[in-house]
């Protein structure tokens, strides 16, 4: 046999081999096996430690839908000391302390308030100027005031003092100052004229902040990540395409077990909040800016910590983006409880099927991104919104 015939017959060989290989790959990638394998890599090796220091600013406060201050402020230690005092008034069952406190922390707002905005110096002049600014509020008598006179000149003397220093070595200060005022603080107005409706209000906020701060493992806010926006051809409008409409009637189903705030993330943030709100639930934390994962991961974070922290949060996002997504909830120090939502199409069993290759596809999109963040970090993830 010449030469030439051997190195035919050896390129047919190989030939023959390579298209075996490419028949394996082609009949494993179209089969659920090779997805199944990629999501079972991601689940068992992508670290999902939560960042310690991260996890510092998530852990010093209670969540609120309502909360709009600047983490570490004067105002949100306030609000801080004030939910810590409502917990322990919603475990005693004292309704009447429940409304004492909230008139004290009115006064409380507006006392740090204008101390603030017109940065005062002179503690004297600063209290005065407050007993007028709480007048509408309290409604003394000319007798009442005389008496309490002394008591509250030197309290609100005290609270501006300590909401004009420096914050970052006196927060404790703060709070165990802010706490006195709000159970020593002299009130005057009836107790009674507070309505019905805001003492359950304060008592069903209160009973919140008992279940989260009793257990700080326990989930605080469900964050639900955009799948991405689509038109529809029959309105000619911009709606949820398949992947988020799956995350949404997921999170219909959670927020049914679990009455927690629910933050939207991702651009389609507005959408899916309409999506939801017609179907009789109100997410009110929009994080609308995010254009990736990172920035998904980053921004919901920033806005938890602003609206109080939640060191723990049920997140909702598919499959194959739920370990690339819980990695970067945990390096901005928010630890996570996964509940993956379906994909469009559902995986096939052993005869090779297009949306089978659906999944596959996801996989592979989901390792290589995973690969690069681990290796060269989020190079494409600005630092603020």
């Amino acid at each position: 046999m010449s030469k030439n015939v051997q190195r035919l017959l050896k390129f047919i060989k190989w030939i023959a081999w390579l298209f075996v290989l490419c028949a394996c790959i082609a009949i494993f990638v179209f089969t659920p096996f090779y997805s199944k394998s990629v999501l079972y890599i991601l689940n068992h090796f992508v670290p999902i430690e939560v960042n310690v220091v991260a996890a510092r600013s998530q852990q010093i406060a209670v969540l609120s839908e309502h909360n709009d201050l600047e983490p570490g402020s004067a105002l949100w230690i306030a609000r801080q000391a004030y939910l810590k005092l409502l917990q322990d008034a919603a475990q005693k069952e004292d309704l009447n302390s429940l409304n004492l406190i909230a008139l004290r922390y009115q006064i409380l707002e507006q006392q740090i308030q204008r101390a603030q905005d017109q940065n005062i110096l002179n503690n004297e002049q600063s209290a005065s100027d407050v007993v007028h600014s709480t007048h509408d509020v309290e409604q003394h008598t000319h007798n009442e005031r005389v008496q309490h006179s002394n008591l509250k000149q030197k309290m609100q003397q005290e609270v501006i003092a300590i909401s004009t220093t420096d914050r970052d070595e006196n927060t404790q200060i703060m709070v165990e100052k802010y706490e006195y005022f709000l159970t020593h603080y002299p009130i005057d107005l009836p107790v009674s004229t507070m309505t019905a409706q805001t003492t359950q209000e304060l008592k069903k906020l209160s009973t919140t902040a008992i279940e989260i701060k009793n257990d700080p493992s326990k989930p605080s806010a469900i964050v639900v990540l955009g799948g991405g926006l689509t038109l529809d051809r029959a309105t000619k409008q911009i709606v949820v395409n398949s992947y988020t409409r799956l995350r949404l009637e997921t999170t219909l189903q959670i927020e049914q077990q679990n009455a927690l705030p629910i933050l939207l993330s991702g651009v389609e943030a507005p959408y899916m909040q309409a999506w939801l709100q017609k179907r009789g639930v109100d997410a009110k934390l929009l994080e609308n800016r995010s254009m990736n994962t990172c920035e998904n991961s980053r921004f919901s974070s920033l806005l938890l910590q602003k609206k109080g922290g939640a060191p723990n949060v049920i997140l909702i996002t598919d499959a194959y983006h739920m370990p690339r997504t819980r990695r970067l909830f945990a390096l901005d120090g928010i630890a996570t409880v996964p509940v993956s939502a379906p994909m469009p199409e559902p995986l096939t069993h052993w005869q090779p099927a297009l949306q089978n290759y659906d999944h596959s596809r996801r996989a592979n999109y989901e390792l290589l991104a995973t690969i690069r963040d681990i290796l060269f970090g989020t190079s494409d993830c600005r630092e603020v919104p």
